[in-house]
């Protein structure tokens, strides 16, 4: 009797994603990017054609059919997002461009009324350049202090250190859920209750996280938290912040236009609504709906199911590299199950430059990223200049790894003859 091996979930999936069936360079297409941007299940192309093939129009305020098609269906995505993070109304959830957008109007419309000369930001020397900049720029200008925690050994996040330098003079804890480069998860709701208990307000930068964790924003006690669409499924220029609703009730509007305003005179306005009050313009309606499917399309598969299967993808990623002695992990490593850490793998081959390696990579089909990846104080910490990256979503198979890893030593092997 011949016992039918089950299908991962990966294998299950795969025909979801068109754009994975394709070959590049003569070879199948091996996507391992998807720390960088994930692929687009149909469903999320079909919503987004459906919109500007069937009810293209601008949404709120139009009486016609077409609007107020387009109006509920936005609004029905915004209502998704509020279920997929556990917030309490959709006057918590605003959308933005992408998670930079979020995390500037956070720092230009909070930061700028609450910050003063003296005051401390913390954040960490893993934070993505979307969550460092705006807060450095807002330092310059408000005489605000920032503090940075640093690396544990096995380089994650240094928690011991990060409760020596919170203190009363700390205004605002600004932290990353999981590294783009380390893969390391950090405990955030640990960070936020120490933080708030030094009277600091948290944002969390969950645009590696949402895509692969089941996050809770109650749980996690957060007072803002950003995310980015086209890393979970969605389409790109569409993110959204969360902020507690009293917060954001607080916090004055960010740009000015149609949209925000309640009532508009040549003497003044008033502002509208949460969480109009903080989306001037005609937004990303179609981009928006797309998201609803994409947040729609994860949560049917369950975000438990796809982590599980990811610590899967992790253990045997870390299994298969280490079979490639030449390269230079970082990150934490995974324990034998894949636990603890993102299905990720940020390396370094000696002296071959990581360009170079991702350039023979997508002679074979295989595309992954290299580069500093927009954390630069990052890698001049871990005292490298750039790395190469392979990172992994719940439609890559056991068979993406092993593509990827022949190809990565025959790479490595080319480069050995050259030297």
């Amino acid at each position: 009797m011949t016992l039918i091996k089950e299908k991962t979930l990966g294998e299950k999936v795969r025909g979801d994603f068109p754009i994975l069936h394709q070959e590049v360079n003569g070879h199948p297409l091996v996507y391992l990017d998807n720390a960088a941007t994930s692929q687009k299940p149909q469903v999320v192309l079909d919503a987004i054609q459906n919109y500007y093939q069937t009810y293209n129009s601008n949404v709120h305020r139009g009486i016609h059919t077409l609007s107020a098609k387009a109006t509920d269906e936005y609004e029905k995505a915004r209502q998704k997002v509020v279920e997929f993070i556990n917030a309490d109304s959709y006057q918590e959830i605003i959308y933005t461009r992408n998670a930079s957008e979020a995390v500037n109007l956070v720092a230009y419309s909070w930061g700028w009324e609450n910050l003063r000369a003296g005051d401390e930001i913390i954040l960490s020397v893993m934070e993505h350049h979307s969550n460092l900049v705006p807060w450095q720029m807002l330092a310059k200008k408000t005489g605000a202090v920032i503090k940075y925690v640093g690396l544990t050994a096995n380089q994650e996040f240094d928690f011991e250190e990060f409760k020596t330098l919170i203190s009363p003079q700390a205004k605002l804890v600004a932290v990353l859920q999981m590294s783009n480069v380390l893969g390391c998860i950090n405990p955030v709701k640990e960070i936020t209750e120490i933080a708030h208990q030094c009277g600091a307000k948290v944002l969390i930068d969950a645009c590696q996280s949402l895509p692969h964790l089941p996050i809770n924003v109650k749980e996690i006690d957060c007072d803002w938290l950003v995310g980015s669409g086209h890393k979970m499924c969605g389409p790109t220029g569409i993110g959204f912040l969360y902020g507690k609703r009293e917060i954001l009730e607080s916090m004055s509007p960010f740009l000015g236009g149609g949209e925000m305003i309640g009532e508009v005179s040549l003497e003044g306005f008033t502002c509208g609504e949460l969480p109009h009050k903080f989306e001037a313009g005609t937004p990303a309606i179609g981009e928006a709906i797309a998201l609803g499917a994409a947040l729609d399309y994860l949560m049917k598969i369950g975000l438990d199911k796809i982590h599980a299967y990811e610590q899967e993808l992790t253990a045997y990623l870390f299994k298969k590299l280490s079979d490639v002695p030449e390269i230079t992990i970082y990150g934490p490593p995974p324990t034998a199950e894949g636990k603890g850490r993102a299905a990720l793998a940020s390396f370094s081959a000696g002296e071959i430059h990581p360009n170079d390696l991702s350039m023979l990579l997508n002679d074979s089909g295989v595309a992954v990223r290299s580069g500093h990846h927009c954390t630069q104080p990052l890698h001049k910490y871990l005292k490298v200049n750039s790395t190469a990256r392979a990172s992994c979503y719940f439609y890559n198979t056991h068979e993406d790894i092993d593509a990827f890893v022949v190809a990565l030593k025959e790479a490595i092997a080319f480069f050995k003859q050259m030297s």
